[in-house]
């Protein structure tokens, strides 16, 4: 029902809040969500866009939520990056049914406007709360860390010379 796009951000947006507003890059999101870099990119830009997520580049940069954690809502997260599909008119392309949706497609939209009010009222706090373990650490399993490798700048010896 939800798409790997969404268990990702759900992922980023735990942990950030697991940060008390510390910034966090990419790399080491990535690292503590296991999940991979290059497509994380793609997904904190989206929070940011949602208002979900600050997001700062540079050399003191990195990632934080743009509210506190009791305020967002897992499907504010979701919705961010992959809304849930609400059934509006016949999937079946039936003339006659239109918005009238027939029984079994009117459960079917029950049950997501169900599954919708769920993760509203859930917020991404309650994700951190005390006894329910961490959603992101295997407790038989040392935290994730990042090495992070310092390259010198490279110069332009020798590009003017004659």
């Amino acid at each position: 029902m939800f798409s790997q796009t969404s268990e990702y951000a759900l992922r980023v947006v735990v942990h950030l809040a697991s940060l008390d507003g510390k910034p966090a890059t990419i790399p080491q999101i990535a690292a503590a969500t296991r999940a991979p870099a290059g497509y994380l990119a793609k997904v904190i830009k989206s929070l940011s866009r949602a208002n979900v997520l600050i997001s700062q580049r540079g050399k003191h940069g990195g990632s934080v939520l743009a509210r506190p954690a009791d305020q967002i809502s897992v499907l504010e997260v979701i919705s961010a990056v992959d809304p849930l599909q609400r059934i509006k008119t016949c999937p079946l392309n039936i003339p006659s049914h239109g918005t009238n949706l027939c029984s079994l497609h009117r459960r079917m939209d029950d049950a997501i406007a169900m599954v919708e009010d769920a993760l509203r009222r859930s917020t991404i706090a309650e994700m951190l709360q005390p006894g329910g373990g961490s959603p992101l650490l295997d407790p038989d399993q040392p935290a994730p860390t990042v090495k992070l490798s310092i390259r010198p700048k490279p110069t332009n010896r020798g590009a003017n010379r004659s």
